[in-house]
């Protein structure tokens, strides 16, 4: 039935999908060998899948929590001494 047995696409080793035009030499879905990440607007739910969240955030994740303290550094907590409750 059907004519072509050759892949038009093959692995991209950016993003990892199967988007890699051959011939093209461009990733289809992340716009490799560009230097920014493809991403369009009228594409929002493209974007919502690829944007930041829906991986680790290995250091988004800290920093979140060291803005909460005000980005200190250096520094020692105090000690907290026993406080004994007298009725």
């Amino acid at each position: 039935y059907s004519k072509r047995h050759t892949k038009s696409h093959t692995l991209c080793r950016r993003c990892g999908n199967r988007a890699f035009h051959r011939q093209h030499k461009t990733c289809a879905q992340c716009g490799y060998p560009s230097a920014k990440l493809r991403s369009y607007e009228w594409g929002q739910k493209a974007k919502r899948r690829k944007t930041t969240g829906t991986g680790r955030m290995r250091h988004l994740k800290d920093v979140s929590r060291r803005f909460k303290n005000g980005f200190r550094e250096n520094t020692v907590a105090r000690k907290r001494t026993k406080t004994t409750t007298e009725a």
